[in-house]
């Protein structure tokens, strides 16, 4: 399952042959598999791939049993789903495997391309965006925290150590593809052209802000980026993203929606009916688990006994990758990849990208009470994706020190200007509080405003003075 364009540094080598998620010791895809091979087909971007497509199993026996010999001549049994081998042995399947299932990478720690590998390359313009924007994305996050540090902000939360996720996923994708997000996903906006601006009006909850100040800060959404807004409670986009992706498909849209969770949203149960429904409907669902090793202050071997996400897609039957998440040029040509197939033959995929949360979950939590100041010191400078994807853009001469330097004040610049403009703007009128839901206002909502009117008239001290009546 996972070890489709994992197995070899060469993805192209991965390509040219029928995709296989497992080896022959984790027992998928052998003789009496369902699986099929399609005719090989030339992706927009020159990769040459056999795709395997399932086929569903139809038991042709009502209300018996049969007993035959499959194509190897090896005994076995109808049952409702389809014919399955059986023997004398009983043989309970192992709770572990012998081997991990291995990480598709293409940069080493100091960002040079690990040798023999094959992919495809971003070009210069795209790649230099790429690290732009990962930039970007770095300085937004350092002032926005600190300016919740000053009391200025009631809440944020930042990309740090999983920027590569973020822009190197929004690169491979269309603007047409439908974003259902968890919460550190911000680069993927900002690729599709959200602004500083859209940014700090949505955090101060402003008038100007697009949620109109009824969300927490980083709840961002915007219905013309394609971008659904962010939902505080665990893993509930993720059965949202298979009905998306079912509606897409229903349309004939050249599009697919595509979902991110962390490591502690696979322990919901939203994750498995989410996962579940797309493979039993067959929607064009990207699943991508931010796997960065900590549910807030629960470790992952806390979290799951199983070698990780990836093994998960097998249960539900989805192919699935591991990819090295703080390797932005392998999350590229991953995510590129697996989205050409959710596409093409209509099926979700799974991706899980490994990568380490290096900030605190939240500005709510000190994540030195769980975690050592020298584990998270150690991820931030070993590994860390923005030096390894600068390395290599350095390296193609498509980046220099001095303009680095340059951008990095004027984004700060963009940024400072934008706080300052939000912290001068006006909150929402009260009445947004009950508008955008329904066409005509209810008479329960209509009374609901009456009461909080009357209430606030009342104790005029206990609440705020800048919100607009």
């Amino acid at each position: 399952m996972g070890s489709w364009l994992a197995r070899s540094r060469n993805i192209q080598y991965l390509l040219k042959r029928n995709i296989c998620f497992f080896d022959k010791t984790h027992s998928l895809l052998h003789a009496n598999s369902s699986y099929k091979t399609l005719p090989p087909y030339e992706t927009p971007h020159g990769f040459c791939a056999s795709v395997l497509s399932f086929r569903r199993s139809e038991s042709t026996m009502a209300g018996k049993q049969a007993q035959a010999d499959d194509d190897d001549g090896n005994q076995s049994i109808e049952f409702p789903g389809g014919r399955v081998g059986f023997t004398t042995e009983m043989d309970f399947i192992s709770e572990v495997t012998d081997k991990r299932v291995p990480c598709y990478r293409l940069l080493d720690d100091d960002g040079f391309l690990i040798s023999g590998t094959t992919f495809e390359q971003p070009d210069r313009e795209t790649a230099a965006r790429m690290y732009e924007s990962m930039l970007s994305l770095q300085i937004m996050d350092t002032i926005f925290y600190e300016a919740q540090r000053q009391g200025r902000l009631s809440f944020y939360l930042t990309s740090t150590g999983e920027e590569a996720i973020n822009i190197a996923t929004a690169a491979a994708l269309s603007p047409d593809d439908i974003i259902l997000p968890q919460y550190r996903e911000p680069g993927i906006l900002l690729w599709r052209g959200f602004s500083m601006e859209e940014f700090a009006s949505q955090c101060f909850g402003t008038k100007d802000g697009r949620g109109k100040g009824r969300q927490m800060p980083v709840h961002y959404g915007s219905n013309s980026h394609n971008f659904f807004t962010v939902s505080s409670p665990i893993a509930t986009q993720l059965p949202q993203a298979a009905g998306v992706a079912y509606s897409l498909k229903m349309d004939g849209k050249e599009a697919c929606a595509v979902a991110f969770t962390g490591d502690g949203g696979t322990s919901e149960g939203d994750f498995h009916a989410g996962m579940n429904f797309a493979a039993v409907m067959e929607a064009p669902v990207l699943f991508i688990c931010r796997n960065n090793g900590w549910a807030i202050s629960t470790p992952i071997s806390q979290q799951f006994r199983s070698d990780g996400v990836v093994v998960k897609g097998q249960a539900y039957g989805i192919r699935s990758i591991r990819v090295d998440g703080n390797d932005a040029l392998a999350v590229y040509s991953a995510i590129r990849a697996a989205r050409e197939m959710v596409v093409r033959e209509q099926k979700p995929v799974l991706v899980e990208a490994l990568t380490y949360r290096v900030g605190h979950h939240s500005t709510s939590d000190d994540s030195t009470k769980y975690r050592s100041v020298s584990e998270i010191e150690q991820w931030r400078s070993t590994g860390n994706p923005m030096t390894r994807f600068r390395n290599w853009v350095l390296a193609n001469g498509w980046w220099t020190d001095e303009h680095e330097t340059e951008l990095r004040g004027t984004i700060r610049k963009q940024v400072l200007k934008a706080i300052q403009v939000a912290e001068k703007t006006h909150k929402p009128p009260l009445e947004d509080l009950f508008s955008d839901v329904y066409d005509k206002t209810p008479s329960n909502l209509q009374e609901q405003e009456k009461s909080l009117r009357e209430t606030i008239n009342k104790y005029k001290q206990d609440f705020p003075a800048d919100v607009p009546l």
